[in-house]
């Protein structure tokens, strides 16, 4: 097909996208086969349909970017092809970061036409910044936009709460039919990162040809970060300080496994019971 037929091609499964993993496979494969001759025309056709869409459609094609990622870096890791400036071949990784903060304002507008795509929005680019797919700095600066914009939103809604609301600045409504179509899309995606919440990063090596078993989330500057690595990051934040009750906890354990010798008694062996 020339380049115009895979850009209509494209644009009509874009148009057709919905919250199903059937639909977003469809259109990731699609994106995937024609990259080498048309894969900057295909961005463009999502940023296109990113900045057009309606609000539901535009968290949809969030969730297809995050399979997206997802299947970019499978691909990265197999094919080991080259891009034109010699390096390896990211596939739609480098647009993605390039344009994150355009994408993220698209999908969550400023005022409150954008609070139902925030929070999916915040857990898909934290669940970005701790599997380190894209450059956690650029996630970084997008939430702490995001989060200033909300916080900004209640001020402004607390100033005018005994006010008279401004007719002008009220979001319009949903249809009642997009609203039920919201809810079952949004129930498709909680279980869809449910299922991939769990997922850990795993060790790879591109010479080799067997596929790893889980979802490869690798770095996109430092190949040779373990999976250990990175989760022991990820524990280490979440741990608290050492404090008396891990002391207490430590004698305890300790004194389960090497008992006290009683008196009279040269030697005594480890109960493993």
């Amino acid at each position: 097909m020339d380049p115009f037929e895979v850009r209509l091609q494209f644009l009509s499964l874009l148009r057709k996208l919905n919250a199903s993993q059937q639909s977003i496979q469809k259109v990731v494969g699609y994106a995937l086969k024609y990259f080498s001759g048309c894969g900057e025309d295909l961005w463009d056709c999502i940023v296109e349909e990113c900045q057009k869409g309606s609000i539901n459609n535009r968290i949809n094609i969030l969730y297809l970017l995050d399979s997206l990622c997802e299947s970019s870096l499978l691909a990265k890791s197999h094919s080991g092809s080259t891009g034109q400036d010699g390096s390896q071949n990211s596939f739609y990784l480098d647009y993605i970061s390039r344009d994150l903060g355009k994408i993220v304002d698209y999908v969550v507008p400023e005022g409150r036409q954008g609070l139902p795509n925030l929070m999916s929005t915040k857990q898909i680019l934290e669940s970005w910044r701790t599997k380190r797919v894209l450059d956690p700095q650029k996630v970084d600066d997008v939430m702490a936009t995001l989060d200033s914009r909300r916080t900004s939103l209640e001020q402004e809604q607390q100033t005018h709460s005994h006010a008279h609301p401004d007719p002008s600045n009220r979001a319009a409504p949903l249809p009642r039919a997009e609203v039920f179509k919201r809810i079952e899309e949004d129930r498709e995606r909680h279980k869809r990162l449910r299922e991939r919440r769990w997922v850990q990063p795993v060790a790879h090596n591109p010479q080799t040809l067997l596929p790893p078993p889980l979802a490869s989330f690798l770095p996109l500057e430092d190949e040779d970060q373990l999976t250990l690595d990175i989760e022991f990051e990820n524990d280490w934040e979440t741990t608290s300080d050492w404090n008396e009750d891990d002391d207490e906890a430590a004698i305890e354990e300790n004194e389960l496994c090497f008992p006290p010798t009683p008196a009279g008694d040269e030697e005594q062996t480890m109960d493993l019971s």
